[in-house]
């Protein structure tokens, strides 16, 4: 499960429980910061619980900062986090703090729930369907904006991209990767999820598996289409496929939630999901009878994220 389930001593009541952090990955500190508390969170939104009583904030401060850096990194980073805290109803109420060569954000959420309150990830039939909720390519989108400034990496990819196209997939995935999964765990309960995790550094495939191998049932993932931060699949096939990414190996942080939903309700899901937030949600596989494993079909169809491009605007 994403997060650890404790049964608490008093009348009917559990723990659930998650850790998270990482080193930094975009280069602006406050959206870093929310990238990470929104990391955190995701694995009790995966568990299907939408509300958390509170966070508690892990930071590792870099002796190869000057001082000055620090004074200006670290409050910005620690402020993202605090800022996203609070816009999922929660807030930090403690944590801890060390000096060490490595910059690392993360931090400690905790929720108190009644057993209804959670969604164990291991009900899923034959007939349901897979839906996502964020699209895939973060991890290229990350790396390509860094080769902008490395010519020999640069050459590889700018025949199928240009500097414009890497800006705005990095723009769109760190907007992607900051933005909370609760409403899609709200959903999950008034549409009968039976089980999700999200997406993170095992890539699509690996979080597939592992959701895979736990269910109750004698069922297996088929995974056909993949939804791709736009012109992200050029760039993984330009590479030589270094990353993966049609194989759903390449690692993603802080993506959506993948969840088993019966077939006839996930339509009205992915239809609900983008009403309230503007942001499409995708079926993309089904769960057939099989022995506990995922896969992804030979030649899945990707799905540029957005279809079209629209000026000065993102999505």
């Amino acid at each position: 499960m994403d997060a650890s389930v404790t049964p608490l001593r008093h009348g009917g009541l559990s723990l659930v429980q998650t850790t998270d952090f990482f080193y930094p990955l975009v280069d602006d500190p406050y959206m870093q910061g929310k990238i990470a508390c929104a990391n955190v969170l995701s694995d009790l939104y995966a568990m299907g619980v939408t509300d958390c009583d509170n966070m508690l904030m892990l930071l590792a401060v870099s002796n190869k900062m000057t001082e000055k850096e620090r004074d200006v990194v670290i409050p910005m980073m620690m402020r993202g986090f605090k800022d996203l805290a609070e816009e999922a109803g929660s807030g930090v109420t403690g944590g801890q703090t060390v000096l060490n060569p490595w910059c690392i954000i993360g931090g400690v959420a905790t929720s108190v729930c009644q057993p209804n309150e959670f969604i164990t990830p291991d009900n899923a039939l034959v007939g349901d369907v897979l839906v996502l909720t964020k699209p895939l390519g973060t991890q290229v989108a990350v790396n390509a904006y860094q080769w902008l400034d490395q010519p020999e990496r640069w050459n590889r990819v700018k025949l199928v991209v240009t500097e414009d196209d890497v800006r705005k997939a990095y723009q769109r995935a760190m907007f992607s990767m900051a933005r909370l999964n609760r409403t899609a765990a709200r959903l999950m309960a008034k549409y009968n999820a039976h089980g999700a995790t999200d997406v993170t550094g095992f890539g699509l495939l690996g979080h597939a598996k592992n959701l895979a191998k736990v269910q109750k049932n004698e069922v297996s993932f088929v995974i056909h289409n993949l939804p791709i931060i736009a012109k992200m699949a050029a760039i993984s096939k330009a590479c030589g496929n270094m990353f993966g990414l049609l194989q759903g190996l390449s690692a993603e942080t802080s993506g959506g939630l993948l969840m088993a939903l019966p077939r006839e309700q996930a339509a009205a899901f992915c239809k609900d999901i983008e009403k309230q937030e503007g942001y499409q949600s995708w079926i993309i596989g089904i769960v057939e009878k099989g022995n506990r494993t995922a896969r992804i079909i030979d030649k899945p169809r990707v799905i540029e994220v957005p279809a079209k491009d629209r000026d000065g605007e993102l999505w």
